[in-house]
């Protein structure tokens, strides 16, 4: 595990929540680790800046950012770019420096799966060139939305909205 940088807006309590999880165990970035492991994320932004690209998930039935599980990666940030070219087929993708977000949620029991919790680590990801997607197997559908719109759209789930409005802010 890379560890979690410091970055600005983060909460610095979740940020040792997150710190504290990775020192744990070796084997924090493995699903086989049944209590959590990592999860990298892409909140992939439009080159424009104004439109998020959403993915509809196939197994949880509702819009959220490209991302999965780091099977053993440490690099989460390498994790966050890999996830969001294989779900949405883009191109050129630039990843971001710094975590952008962290978010620990429950992820409940699913056929010989536990409930666990995923560690996940989000890093904004740029379109830089042609914006047309690919729809994978994951996912029931993919959509550019206005970053504006899935901000202020209240069934869209909390830390989804908490990024939009960062990214809004300016953060």
């Amino acid at each position: 595990m890379h560890g979690i940088p410091a970055a600005v807006g983060l909460d610095p309590e979740i940020v040792a929540e997150f710190r504290d999880f990775a020192r744990s165990s070796a084997e924090c970035c493995l699903r086989s680790h049944l209590v959590g492991h990592f999860t990298g994320s892409a909140f992939v932004v439009s080159a424009d800046g104004r439109r998020t690209l959403l993915t509809h998930h196939r197994k949880l039935d509702r819009w959220l950012q490209p991302g999965g599980h780091a099977d053993g990666d440490g690099d989460l940030q390498r994790v966050a770019l890999k996830e969001a070219e294989e779900e949405t087929g883009l191109e050129g993708l630039q990843v971001g420096v710094e975590v952008f977000d962290l978010d620990r949620h429950w992820i409940p029991e699913r056929k010989s799966d536990p409930g666990h919790w995923h560690y996940d680590v989000r890093f904004v990801v740029r379109a830089t060139g042609d914006e047309s997607f690919v729809v994978g197997e994951e996912s029931n559908d993919l959509r550019w939305w206005p970053i504006q719109a899935v901000a202020a759209e209240e069934s869209f789930d909390p830390s989804l909205r908490r990024m939009a409005t960062k990214w809004l802010a300016g953060v």
